[in-house]
């Protein structure tokens, strides 16, 4: 799947000067090491832990007191415990920076431009606080929004984590009951809520919404938000509705009180999509997030102080968790909420322009729509600031790497990821020190134990399988709301290998020691009984002009499974036979004639998640005859419509 050079090697220059080797040095420094490079930086970090991770939270410089042991029943998984006694505040370490200089830069699709100073964000958040407390809030109790990707989502997340309350969002696009399927069940005290935003040039009104929602949940209040101009209005015809400005009006800023809490303090809830199903309710704890995303950002994406940092994410998506740990780095926030591509595909690339982007996050999906469009930022846009381009969410294509390069920059990091709402971080992503090949991740996270395992629960080399985590880590859940036994949370990830995450993911190590994600597993094919991840197949077809995406399920057929692929057409294009041999063609040549599907049907559109994840098991369901359990959670599930009972799969 590579090719036989590397698209990108970092100088030695930027080996120097990563984050990487200074933190390798201080190891070696530290504890008489002679670590040479990151594998075995890596090797290290995962046999001794508690070393390694008590100098990740030296080296970041994180806030709190540490305490004196750094892990305990570390061999249980669940049950390891990192940094028992230790006792500090999320929103502390989110908050040290101090000026007039930009803490968020926020673009919202209608050209609104706002920004907001780290004082200005610290005088919010304080009014805000002041208003929490003045409610009643206290830790433990859940404050929870239904918010789009702009400035007061962040100071609200800050305020209630600074006096221990426990923060849960979601984007306003999602429907009544797709709210009510996450919101109702936690309980939350407070419901923070926006009067609307907008989408693809409209302005999306959502006041009747958060009215209707705020009935179900019985919150104290709801706190309404402008975007709009309507907030007063819609504030008055909620019961129990207040605007932000009214909510805060009494409170002067003045110095910030930060609740000091133990290391799995409850932080974020946050929710599986929810397409089979209610969603689960993930709880993840203050420490375990922030000393992983530190790891994270400041090592692996090299974020540093005063760095532009941008992906591109909603509210409901953990990279939006993700996204404004960033603060913590001091690096400045820039945000944009509406779609990317209006009113065409250059909206982000104006934006990484105008603010000099350091860091340029966003989707898979997006790098290969700009690719399709015909757009290249490379010759149109100033990107001269962005170190690294950052790509999640589905797997990037070997040949979505090489147009980051041929038509977006030249020399940047490009970092795919990949980890997930389980962890609200990452199993493996970029590693600034180490080569970049085509259709590859770089390699494992720091402190993460990361394999692939056959069936057998047997490591392969080179070959698919299960992606798991043979030790513990930070960032674990601390469980999932409503699983007092812990029996859900057992249930997802340790059933299929004892003491051993298994995350549900396909994978394959590579010849560099970097890995390739074939895709979610429960969603792999398996047609004659050989295993194959749909990520194959769709890096070949949506390489095609004549394919705008497509989307893969096993069909069980004769004793059997078979392959069906589903294709979205270009505008004015017919899928005819000359199309189909083209395709399948296409698939033999690029993958393997296993890979080749038994049908081949055209769509008009692909349901997918609210975070843009086409849902293969969903369209599974519907071709067999079975009801999709949660269509709330789909941003477009009247797509389903067009899988059932199509006479192109009865024959």
């Amino acid at each position: 799947m590579s090719t036989q050079k590397p698209l990108w090697t970092p100088s030695p220059e930027q080996v120097r000067a990563s984050a990487v080797t200074a933190f390798m040095e201080r190891a070696n420094a530290s504890f008489g090491l002679a670590l040479d490079g990151f594998d075995a930086l890596h090797a290290w970090s995962v046999t001794d832990r508690e070393k390694f991770w008590s100098l990740v939270w030296d080296f970041c410089g994180l806030i709190g007191d540490k305490g004196n042991e750094i892990l305990a029943d570390g061999d249980l998984m669940p049950g390891a415990s990192f940094f028992p006694g230790a006792r500090l505040n999320f929103a502390e370490n989110l908050l040290w920076k101090t000026g007039k200089g930009d803490a968020i830069v926020f673009r919202g699709e209608d050209k609104v431009e706002r920004r907001m100073s780290w004082d200005a964000l610290r005088a919010l958040v304080s009014r805000l606080q002041q208003a929490f407390l003045a409610e009643g809030i206290k830790p433990g109790d859940r404050i929870a929004a239904m918010m789009p990707n702009m400035p007061e989502t962040v100071a609200c997340m800050l305020a209630a984590t600074s006096i221990g309350a426990t923060w849960s969002s979601c984007s306003p696009d999602f429907g009544e009951q797709g709210v009510l399927d996450r919101f109702g069940q936690i309980e939350p005290s407070l419901f923070v809520a926006v009067d609307g935003y907008w989408y693809n040039g409209k302005q999306q009104k959502t006041g009747q919404k958060a009215a209707a929602v705020m009935a179900q949940l019985r919150a104290r209040r709801c706190i309404v938000v402008d975007y709009l101009g309507e907030a007063n209005a819609v504030a008055s015809a909620i019961d129990g509705g207040v605007t932000l400005d009214g909510f805060i009006e009494l409170h002067d800023p003045k110095e910030l009180i930060f609740k000091r809490m133990p290391f799995n303090h409850p932080l974020y809830i946050l929710f599986s999509s929810g397409t089979t199903g209610i969603p689960k309710c993930i709880v993840h704890g203050a420490g375990g997030t922030l000393i992983q995303h530190a790891k994270e950002q400041r090592l692996h994406a090299g974020i540093r102080e005063n760095d532009r940092f941008f992906y591109f994410t909603t509210c409901g998506w953990m990279m939006w968790n993700w996204l404004v740990s960033g603060l913590a780095a001091g690096a400045t926030l820039l945000l944009y909420d509406g779609s990317p591509f209006y009113p065409d595909g250059n909206a982000i690339f104006d934006f990484a322009d105008a603010e000099k982007m350091t860091y340029f996050g966003t989707s898979a999906k997006f790098i290969d729509a700009v690719n399709k469009s015909g757009l290249r930022p490379i010759d149109t846009h100033d990107l001269s600031a962005v170190r690294v381009i950052s790509s999640t969410g589905s797997p990037l294509s070997p040949e979505g790497f090489n147009f980051v390069y041929d038509g977006i920059k030249r020399d940047v990091h490009l970092a795919s990821i990949s980890g997930g709402t389980d962890i609200v971080s990452c199993f493996v992503l970029g590693v600034p020190v180490k080569p970049v090949w085509s259709g590859e991740i770089q390699g494992p996270g720091l402190g993460m134990a990361v394999d692939v395992w056959d069936d057998d629960g047997k490591p392969v080399r080179q070959q698919k399988g299960e992606l798991v985590c043979t030790g513990a880590f930070p960032s674990m859940p601390i469980g999932f709301w409503n699983d007092p036994d812990g029996s859900k949370y057992h249930g997802a990830y340790f059933e299929r290998f004892d003491n051993v995450w298994c995350h549900g993911d396909f994978a394959e190590w590579t010849s560099h020691d970097g890995m390739i994600i074939h895709g979610r597993s429960d969603a792999t094919l398996n047609p004659g009984g050989v295993r194959i991840g749909t990520a194959e197949i769709y890096n070949q077809v949506e390489q095609l002009d004549e394919i705008v995406e497509a989307i893969c399920i096993g069909q069980d057929w004769d004793d059997d499974v078979r392959v069906v692929l589903f294709v979205r057409l270009a505008e004015g294009v017919v899928l005819d036979e000359e199309l189909e041999k083209k395709i399948r063609t296409r698939i033999r040549t690029g993958a393997s004639p296993r890979h080749i599907p038994a049908r081949i049907v055209a769509v008009g559109d692909i349901p997918r998640t609210k975070s843009g994840k086409i849902t293969e098991l969903a369209v599974r369901d519907i071709v067999h005859g079975r009801a999709v359990k949660n269509k709330e959670a789909l941003a477009n599930p009247e797509a389903l419509e067009l899988f059932k009972d199509l006479p192109q799969l009865q024959k």
